[in-house]
């Protein structure tokens, strides 16, 4: 058979982390090809099937962790990519957890038809490997004994809207005019644009060239981190100094980070540990085979602000779930309780068309605010981040859209329906206990009504002191945004 007119035909693929930065992207360029994809999610409700996507589509529920959900898997797949990543985990023990995951994959693989695994893991030539490294290269080590083919792609820094790495420079170029930084900012790295990665990732499905190899992927500049921050700002227009010191230890380099930037301390921290390890590749093969044009660190920011400044940012690695909570389907919060907690029930004639108020709660958070106090907020959002949260740099996606599953500040968005004009946000701050905010239109004696409802169960005597200690603020901050949800016009742009 000609192996190019093999490539162009339809494919059955089964897309793990389908959810995650990576997985989104890819999505979209697979479903262009063609291909029927099932996209295999640990929870369905948040995974939105777009109507574009529908007859090439299909979410599939399992958890890696699981081997009695892989066995309910469809098994008439012709190629597998492998996209899952512990990285966020706050255990220290994701080198066993990703282990598992990738164990009970190759175990359910060898049972369908699938003839590729592609995976996307670690450069070939790292030395002094961080524990996030060496989880990186075990799990290849496991997927290598699958019966199906294993093409690895190694990569280091991908640039693009949303990745950790360009969000993180982002988050600190923008905000600080003068940088007295760790020394790991002089570490060699060789950043790759997530254009160029995708094309890679579609790039050697199904290759027969590509079966059972490795390859590094990389663009075709090797810059420090400093440097990277100076293209930035130079790309930006920023003036910018950058001064390097070597007496901060990986905790406090974690603590640096996690307060400067969106970057939770735990992630922080696995983060800190990699980049101190230089990631250059000498393998260029790939791009050559693939007739691939490298794009350099420059042109990949530039197309990343394109993205942004269009509303056009299709993942954001900060939309992962935080996974400090042992089951975090969204599904466990979906249901308010009732019992055994305090609540604080606004309820508000609205003065506007009930689809503006909808607009109003749909574009909470991120730039646009609270809609009142919000130096409140964002005091709350830098004690969060003191306590190792996540804390208000997180944003959000998209400045006026909003999908389940989507990271809004230190909230999760657990459900959002327009047409019932509903949303239901659950914390994901430091707490002693578990909070949530819905905000609702009903109608009260034949008129519309906006009914905002925060909702805090506490856990254990800490819980309860810690209701009653911010009560005051609670009624002062959601009486005023409650107000200004329910009265102020949407913001056209």
């Amino acid at each position: 058979m000609n192996q190019d007119q093999d490539i162009k035909k339809p494919y059955k693929i089964l897309l793990t982390g389908a959810t995650g930065y990576i997985g989104k992207r890819l999505l979209p360029v697979l479903v262009a090809q063609g291909h029927q994809i099932y996209c295999l999610v640990r929870d369905k409700n948040r995974f939105v099937v777009h109507e574009n996507y529908t007859g090439f589509v299909e979410a599939v529920e399992a958890d890696l962790h699981n081997p009695a959900d892989l066995a309910k898997l469809p098994a008439d797949f012709d190629v597998a990519y492998y996209l899952v990543h512990s990285m966020v985990s706050s255990t220290t023990d994701y080198y066993n957890m990703e282990q598992e995951a990738a164990t009970n994959f190759v175990n359910f693989i060898d049972r369908t038809q699938c003839r590729q695994i592609i995976y996307l893991g670690a450069m070939s030539t790292l030395k002094n490997l961080s524990q996030h490294m060496k989880s990186r290269l075990n799990v290849q080590r496991v997927l290598s004994g699958s019966k199906a083919a294993l093409t690895t792609l190694g990569a280091g820094i991908i640039v693009g809207s949303g990745s950790a790495s360009f969000e993180i420079i982002r988050d600190i170029v923008e905000k600080l005019p003068v940088l007295i930084a760790p020394r790991w900012l002089n570490t060699k790295s060789q950043p790759i644009s997530i254009r160029n990665a995708i094309k890679s990732l579609s790039g050697v499905m199904l290759n027969e060239k590509c079966f059972n190899q490795h390859f590094d992927i990389a663009g075709p500049e090797i810059l420090t981190y400093k440097q990277m921050m100076e293209q930035y700002a130079e790309v930006r227009g920023y003036k910018r100094f950058i001064l390097t010191i070597p007496v901060l230890t990986p905790h406090i380099s974690a603590y640096w980070l996690s307060m400067v930037t969106s970057t939770p301390y735990n992630l922080a921290f696995t983060l800190v540990g990699s980049m101190s390890t230089e990631v250059i590749s000498n393998d260029n093969r790939l791009f050559t085979m693939l007739g691939i044009e490298p794009i350099n660190y420059k042109t990949a920011i530039k197309m990343a602000f394109d993205r942004i400044e269009q509303n056009l940012v299709l993942s954001s690695w900060r939309d992962a779930m935080v996974s400090s909570r042992k089951d975090n389907t969204i599904m466990n919060y979906f249901e308010v309780p009732t019992f055994g907690c305090y609540k604080d029930v606004k309820e508000i004639e609205i003065q506007l068309m009930a689809d503006e108020v909808v607009e109003n709660f749909m574009s909470i958070g991120g730039e646009n605010g609270w809609y009142y106090a919000d130096w409140l907020w964002r005091m709350r959002g830098f004690i969060d981040s003191m306590l190792g949260g996540v804390g208000l740099r997180r944003g959000r996606t998209n400045p006026n859209k909003i999908e389940s599953g989507d990271a809004l500040d230190f909230w999760r968005v657990i459900a959002f329906n327009q047409t019932t004009k509903r949303l239901l946000l659950f914390a994901e701050m430091k707490l002693p206990g578990e909070a949530w905010l819905e905000f609702m239109i009903t109608e009260k004696d034949g008129k519309h009504v906006l009914r905002q409802t925060a909702t805090f169960r506490p856990r254990g005597i800490w819980g309860r002191i810690y209701w009653y200690a911010s009560l005051p603020f609670h009624l002062f901050i959601f009486k005023g945004m409650a107000g200004q949800v329910a009265g102020r016009k949407p913001q056209t742009k």
